[in-house]
């Protein structure tokens, strides 16, 4: 059976030519060129190719040949690449200083599968899309094609004819140095943010074209003026660097695979018109490196082959001669994931040659996927990947690390690991355990380049305890993948006995079994259809303790097993572990990151580190109240995929947040500390860390999953959203008169009741719901659990106004009690306040 994605190469590609007014009928991509000008109206004609490519011309050969004559670039593109589909990556090299955002170098901005056509003495680029298919022998291919007719970006006269007469030199200087759409780096939005009025041609140039066998690599420097550029605002003037990155697509495309959501690979989606369905039917494919057995027949006897192309990765030449050991391992690390699945050496890290070795090796050369050491104060790294739109296949990857990242790790280690970790006594962590932490920095990033997306469920099927045990932790780290979002150990406790390497996260079992699902050559299997029921098998058929389970990362705020960087499977004991750590850590900092000659700018730093990580640790907590549990199933699966978390549970994480964070937490507030940085402001406060999660605890959308659990469960076992809210004001205020008394002798408790009030009032007197958004808009979330609800039309107001009635009694109670100064003082006002929001509502 041949692939749905054919039809987009075969059919699209003959019917666009009956679609342009006044085109010749236009031969296929493997007519010759004497076939061609037969059937081609002769406008100007083409000069002498000697007239365009002068004696002055610098050439660059490779898959498309590049002549750069004075100011002019020319491609010279062979009649054997017409019809050939090409992905055109946009991506933004040199970022403006202050662009906003996580912009970083090599980001992408936009991806498209373009195909060079001829019409008459002109050539075209032409957009096209894969996203609707159908098998090119169909009879609805035709309608397919005529449906999803692509743009053209650019159209270029024919300057010259190749002296082979088997290639056409257009010009492409405008196309690169003006300002094309589709290809620039400003969006929409941010012309209108920056003021930008036009392109200044002036101040912008076409920086360098090369060659390669599968790719040309344009850099273009872009010049517009802005009213409000992001930097430098005297000079009216916004500047970025552009690189194209035009990559020849294989001729066959490889054999897709079917996704499965209950399984994590990133995954392209296309609408396939020739399924056997009454409705427009999707089919989704992962995204995998092309990797097949040298010997086929060793492979399907079970044996260990390697690949006849492995995946091959090259250190940036500026990697710190100190960090390249840990590069290279976080790399080759997947090797044994890649056993699972029957392939040996499939990963491979190599240094790049010299240019004694190799002269003409580049980084930018499609053929190479380089690891790449950027010199930048960001803090992160990523795991970007070139694919293939018609079937998921990964061309290439160039995976960044910025320098500053090892700061955050160096922090982290710190913060989390300092009061257990043997290696941790003071800021300068010891080179072996920081380069233990960038091995896992790589290997995440890494895996992203394979296709696999974060799993943060796969840390919540080890129990919090184990975490605690040498053993345990030796052997699988803090999660069972290297794709969750779980770093360090900060369960371990002083005396557990772990050693420093056992704290940092490491590739695990559920590595090995998504590796061998997606890479698996399955030999019995003739087509993708065929390879189905032994997918699912794989999936439905695992037995023991780690069973691999995938949950979206959108659903972290929703399922408290799938949330960033926690650790267990009890978030409750999990933060109260982390907890006592901190309190541990926090005591220590100043002597930590004391210096001689230096000020407190670390411990600045640190302090602030320290005071997010509790934040983040409550919210861990926060999820479990309106939380679902979300276990992707197929129909022929016994259970339910969404069950909400037992009242018991939820009642006990309140229990927590009032114990922990809603009563104000002194200890992250020492004076020694405080005294040399300054009082804390900004939203990194203790005081805005407490109140943003106050709000969270009133977010409409976590209200509306409390009030909607009686329809997944029996109503009696659910925790309505009256109770809740019963339970949240007296932990927010105070059982009775004399708790609230009491609490309100505390500034950061009367700046949670102000809070308090405003959330209520919201719910009172609730925004217009967002306008438009059926199903496909764009505008609906990806799940039905992210709604923003219609609160006007909830039982919500009805609560608020219940909850501001009781509490303006316990005000009036407590302002009468003979209290003076603030106290008093604060009562009144709350009072006063509540009033004003029931007469608002009464409005």
């Amino acid at each position: 059976m041949r692939t749905p994605t054919a039809v987009a190469v075969t059919i699209l590609f003959a019917h666009t030519a009956g679609l342009l007014p006044g085109a010749a009928a236009l031969p296929g991509p493997t007519a010759t060129l004497a076939q061609q000008r037969e059937t081609t109206p002769q406008r100007r004609g083409p000069r002498p190719y000697d007239e365009v490519i002068t004696q002055r011309a610098r050439t660059d050969s490779g898959a498309i040949i590049v002549h750069h004559v004075d100011d002019k670039w020319y491609f010279q593109i062979p009649d054997s690449l017409l019809g050939r589909d090409f992905l055109l990556v946009t991506r933004i090299a040199g970022v403006p200083v202050n662009f906003p955002g996580f912009t970083s170098a090599g980001q992408s901005v936009a991806e498209r599968i373009v195909r060079w056509e001829r019409q008459n003495n002109a050539i075209y680029l032409r957009s096209l899309s894969y996203e609707a298919v159908a098998d090119d022998s169909l009879p609805i291919a035709r309608s397919v094609a005529a449906n999803n007719l692509g743009p053209i970006l650019g159209g270029f006269p024919v300057q010259a004819i190749g002296p082979d007469s088997q290639s056409y030199v257009i010009d492409v200087t405008d196309f690169f140095s003006g300002d094309t759409p589709g290809i620039a780096g400003l969006s929409p939005a941010q012309r209108r943010q920056y003021q930008v009025r036009r392109l200044d041609t002036g101040r912008s140039y076409i920086t360098s074209i090369k060659s390669f066998p599968l790719n040309v690599e344009v850099r273009h420097t872009q010049t517009f003026e802005a009213g409000e550029p992001p930097f430098d605002q005297r000079s009216n003037a916004l500047t970025m660097e552009m690189r194209q990155s035009l990559v020849l697509l294989p001729e066959k495309p490889m054999r897709p695979r079917y996704a499965d959501p209950r399984v994590g690979f990133f995954t392209i989606e296309q609408i396939n018109y020739g399924l056997d369905a009454q409705k427009a039917a999707s089919q989704r494919f992962i995204r995998r490196w092309r990797l097949e057995p040298k010997d086929p027949q060793a492979y399907a006897r079970g044996e260990l082959t390697e690949p006849v192309k492995p995946i091959v990765y090259y250190l940036d030449p500026a990697t710190p001669p100190k960090w390249r050991r840990y590069v290279k391992e976080g790399i080759e690390m997947w090797q044994k994931a890649f056993e699972a699945a029957g392939f040996r050496n499939a990963i491979i890290a190599r240094e790049p040659p010299t240019p004694d070795e190799d002269p003409d090796w580049d980084p930018e050369d499609v053929r190479y996927s380089t690891v790449r050491w950027a010199a930048s104060t960001v803090r992160n790294a990523v795991g970007p990947s070139t694919h293939d739109p018609r079937t998921g296949e990964i061309i290439e990857s160039d995976i960044t690390f910025y320098h500053n990242h090892l700061r955050s790790y160096r922090n982290r280690l710190v913060i989390e690991t300092g009061a257990a970790n043997p290696a941790i006594t003071g800021l300068d962590v010891p080179d072996e355990l920081l380069g233990a932490a960038l091995r896992s920095v790589i290997a995440h990033e890494v895996g992203h380049a394979l296709g696999l997306p974060h799993n943060m469920v796969a840390s919540s099927a080890i129990p919090v305890d184990s975490l605690r045990s040498p053993n345990f932790a030796r052997r699988y780290g803090v999660s069972l993948t290297i794709m969750d979002y779980a770093r360090q150990n900060y369960v371990a406790q002083p005396g557990d006995g772990l050693q420093p390497e056992d704290f940092i996260r490491r590739l695990g079992p559920f590595d090995e079994f998504i590796i061998n699902w997606g890479y698996r050559v399955i030999p019995q299997a003739a087509t993708p259809e065929d390879e189905l029921p032994i997918l699912r098998r794989w999936i439905e058929e695992q037995e023991g303790p780690m069973a691999y389970r995938y949950v979206p990362q959108f659903l972290s705020s929703v399922d408290p097993r799938a949330q960033t960087e926690d650790l267990g499977d009890d978030p409750i004991r999990a933060s109260g572990y982390a907890v006592a750590n901190l309190k541990r850590v926090v005591p220590r900092l100043v002597e930590w990151t004391a210096q001689p000659g230096n000020g407190y700018e670390d411990l600045e730093e640190l302090y602030a580190e320290a005071v997010g990580m509790w934040s983040l640790y409550m919210g861990h907590v926060a999820t479990l109240i309106g939380g679902v549990y979300v276990d992707l199933k197929s129909s022929d699966q016994e259970g339910a995929v969404y069950t909400p978390v037992p009242p018991s549970r939820q009642r006990e994480a309140l229990r927590f947040l009032a114990r922990e964070a809603l009563a104000t937490p002194s200890w992250l507030l020492p004076a020694e500390i405080l005294s040399l940085v300054g009082p804390p402001t900004g939203g990194a406060s203790v005081a805005n860390r407490q109140a943003s999660l106050l709000s969270q605890l009133l977010d409409a959308r976590r209200l509306d999953r409390i009030a909607n659990s009686g329809l997944l469960q029996a109503e009696t076992f659910a925790y309505s959203p009256r109770q809740y809210l019963s339970d949240l004001r007296a932990a927010v205020w105070g059982a009775n008169a004399a708790e609230a008394l009491e609490r309100s002798r505390d500034p950061n408790r009367r700046m949670l009741h102000r809070v308090y009030l405003d959330r209520l009032a919201v719910l009172l007197r609730p925004p217009e719901p967002s306008q438009g958004g059926g199903p496909g808009s764009g505008n609906q979330p990806a799940s039905p659990l992210l709604a923003q609800p219609n609160v006007a039309r909830t039982d919500l107001p009805a609560l608020a106004r219940s909850e501001l009635r009781a509490v303006r009694e316990l005000a009036g109670q407590a302002a009468a009690s003979g209290q003076t100064g603030m106290v008093r003082a604060h009562w009144e006002d709350i009072m006063a306040r509540i009033d004003e929001i029931l007469d608002q509502g009464r409005r």
